[in-house]
């Protein structure tokens, strides 16, 4: 299988919480998406790491996700190496995708800035013919990053208005995570009652810096070749 998007999180719920309307988008159009999960999150304060594995697989129904896998790196201690630079690199050229995201290199977050900087490289040394896996070497042309700092600008922003509440029942399948008043488990950040309501104001500022009622945010470093700019900007 060939995957049209294919989206890299440092842990389960990454995905959703940043490029949720994105994927739901992106599938409603007709395209191949994925997600590779780098860790199964079992450091996480809330839940374990079974029901977070549920929970992500509930939330890839939801966004009509074509393939959901786990890297199974150790959370908390995400690291560039060389055997999981290859791991990488080995999805890579099993999936064959179009356009790879991944986590913005700057983050409070070490495994998310771990993230960004083993997907980058894996995107680079995945076209390298002298690294053998077995498998056709290949470069995806395209990799965005997400979850910007607030004083980044994005490159482009996706309109997901209509895809908006498919993005929510997505992230609420990580219920172990969120607000939940019976929860005897200790809280986080995550689970504050406002937690999600600033999630959403996020996506509702890009939205309306493009006049539209909620966007996500990507970031690219290098330009990007635009063949047809009248077929590119057309209604």
């Amino acid at each position: 299988m060939q995957l049209d998007f294919l989206v890299f999180g440092a842990h389960p719920d990454d995905a959703e919480l940043f490029v949720g309307g994105t994927l739901a988008k992106l599938s409603d159009l007709g395209y191949a998406t994925g997600v590779v999960d780098i860790s199964r999150g079992e450091l996480g304060t809330r839940g374990t790491a079974a029901v977070r594995g549920r929970e992500a697989r509930e939330a890839a129904r939801i966004l009509g996700l074509a393939v959901r896998e786990n890297l199974g790196l150790p959370d908390g201690r995400v690291s560039v190496t060389d055997a999981a630079r290859m791991r990488v690199i080995r999805l890579l050229r099993k999936y064959r995708p179009r356009i790879v995201a991944t986590h913005y290199w700057d983050d409070r977050h070490p495994d998310h800035v771990h993230t960004s900087r083993l997907v980058a490289e894996a995107v680079h040394h995945s076209g390298l013919a002298k690294i053998r896996t077995g498998q056709p070497r290949h470069r995806p042309p395209v990799l965005l990053f997400f979850k910007l700092p607030w004083n980044v600008a994005p490159s482009f922003v996706v309109d997901i208005g209509a895809w908006a509440g498919r993005r929510d029942a997505a992230i609420a399948a990580h219920r172990s995570q969120l607000y939940d008043p019976a929860s005897r488990e200790p809280s986080t950040y995550l689970s504050r009652p406002d937690f999600l309501e600033q999630v959403d104001s996020v996506h509702s500022y890009y939205g309306a810096i493009v006049r539209k009622g909620k966007a996500e945010a990507f970031y690219l470093k290098e330009p990007l070749e635009i063949g047809d700019p009248v077929a590119h900007f057309a209604p």
